[in-house]
């Protein structure tokens, strides 16, 4: 696994490149890839996204922006954080090339996953798209929501 406090302070400072850090939500079924799986392989490649919506974010997506990978459809529930390894290229499980995939590395598991429902509770996290699009794959974190989630909601799941 990547060395989670060399990638993790230059994916959430602004130091280490002109562009700030761009934050994301992944989700994806862990039947499918769990979190797990990603860890020991050491990457992760997102593919098979048919959403227009998912694909512009895809799009927007630069190397080294900070990317939860959410457990969908089972556990419902941030399971880690990954970092993007390889911007957006043609998705090879399609003939159209409008798809896109994404590579990503993992950066840290966290402790313990935090739960939708207490994504929920949280009233600060109410315009997050997982609150308010829940079936999109590919969604826009903005810092103060990757703070929380990161900071606040990880450490209260931790005791």
């Amino acid at each position: 696994m990547v060395n989670e406090l060399t990638t993790l302070s230059a994916i959430t400072s602004n130091e280490s490149s002109k562009k700030p850090p761009q934050y994301w939500l992944v989700k994806f079924a862990p039947f499918r890839t769990a979190w797990t799986e990603i860890v020991k392989c050491g990457k992760f490649t997102l593919r098979g996204v048919r959403s227009p919506a998912a694909r512009k974010y895809l799009s927007e997506m630069r190397c080294g922006d900070a990317v939860f990978y959410y457990h969908s459809q089972q556990d419902l529930a941030i399971i880690g954080l990954m970092e993007v390894t390889r911007e957006a290229y043609r998705d090879p499980t399609s003939a159209d090339p409008q798809w896109l995939a994404c590579d990503f590395a993992p950066v840290k598991t966290l402790a313990r996953p935090i739960q939708l429902k207490k994504i929920k509770a949280d009233t600060r996290l109410s315009t997050l798209a997982i609150v308010r699009q829940p079936r999109l794959a590919v969604m826009p974190v903005t810092i103060e929501q990757f703070h929380i989630i990161l900071n606040e909601l990880s450490i209260c799941n931790s005791t």
